[in-house]
């Protein structure tokens, strides 16, 4: 899976950028389908612990996924929105695909 990370008002450190990757891997488990994934790192100007934002956007054929989460460091930010991209992906695979046919008489 190709994954596209970006990081506002900071610059990432190599280490979280593999980490995000090594996690983003793990999706390929649950849905076999995922074509790419932008992640979107941010840093918000509060005074608040709680000031890393994590944006995850997961393709998929017709379909895309996106999850947001707010956490006090960006791993823990990614991890938390990989979770729950992972319960997305199992109830996008568990759901059954409708195939039309015509079929005349």
């Amino acid at each position: 899976m190709h994954v596209t990370t970006q990081s506002v008002n900071f610059n990432a450190e190599g280490k979280l950028l593999d980490f995000t990757q090594r996690r983003l891997d793990k999706l390929e488990q649950f849905y076999d389908r995922v074509i790419r994934a932008e992640v979107f790192l941010k840093v918000q100007n509060i005074s608040e612990k709680e000031n890393k934002i994590a944006e995850i956007k997961v393709l998929v054929p017709k379909e895309t996924f996106v999850v947001k989460k707010q956490c006090k460091s960006f791993e823990e930010a990614v991890d938390s929105a990989c979770s729950s991209l992972e319960r997305k992906l199992v109830k996008k695979k568990k759901k059954p695909r409708v195939y039309t046919s015509l079929k005349f008489l």
